[in-house]
């Protein structure tokens, strides 16, 4: 082998490597190296969680996930208060009611907990929560939900620099706590006359949804709002 085929095919391998470290970073959140710069920052203001669809009559195994990390931050002072986010998209149940609702069974202080209810895509769920955060006067934001989530979200936030840290479950952490959530009374989330998403938007303006097409809307709107109050 030359040696100038091997300064080739080790300059190749540092190229990819650095390429696939760089994409690591930029696309990935670290569940562990999150929750450590979380623990230098905390307590934040707000930790805001994003819904899930909720099945009538059982306690649905990511709403659980959700809620209990939403209790291990406030319990352990990492947040002082929750944002439980979500409307009523793919049943008849308001996501962020049902998930309060859940909460309320843990040790966690009603006063402390508010609720989201027009998002129904996770876009949605950050950007409104975190505009509800800023209305009610709290200043450090954080986002709690599963890793791939919050990875999905972390271009989004950087898109539209939105003031907020990303803290997805830590699993070894969740699956210490000695809880088990109790089928609630839903009555009070339930929509009636509830329409699916999916009937009510296409495939296409699903995506777009996904994507952050009501969000930019919502953004343009405030900027006119605030350009008439000048």
């Amino acid at each position: 082998m030359s040696t100038q085929f091997k300064i080739f095919s080790f300059l190749l391998v540092l190229i990819v490597f650095s390429s696939c470290n760089a994409y690591y970073n930029l696309f990935y959140t670290d569940p562990e190296k999150c929750f450590n710069a979380a623990c230098i920052k905390k307590p934040y203001d707000v930790v805001i969680v994003p819904g899930f669809p909720h099945d009538s009559g059982k306690v649905n195994m990511v709403l659980s996930e959700r809620v209990k990390w939403a209790y291990y931050l406030y319990e352990n002072g990492y947040a002082k208060n929750i944002i439980f986010s979500g409307s009523a998209v793919h049943s008849p149940y308001i996501e962020s009611k049902v998930m309060k609702l859940l909460a309320l069974q843990l040790s966690i202080n009603d006063e402390h907990i508010f609720i989201e209810t027009k998002a129904e895509h996770t876009t949605e769920n950050l950007y409104y929560s975190c505009e509800l955060a800023k209305t009610l006067g709290f200043k450090t934001i954080a986002f709690a939900t599963e890793p791939a989530q919050a990875s999905f979200m972390k271009p989004f936030k950087r898109k539209f620099k939105l003031n907020v840290d990303f803290i997805p479950v830590v699993a070894d952490s969740l699956y210490k706590l000695p809880i088990q959530l109790k089928p609630i009374d839903e009555s009070s989330a339930f929509v009636p006359n509830f329409v699916p998403l999916k009937q009510r938007e296409g495939l296409i303006k699903s995506l777009r949804g996904t994507r952050g097409h009501r969000v930019k809307q919502e953004i343009r709107k405030a900027k006119r709002q605030k350009r008439k109050t000048k």
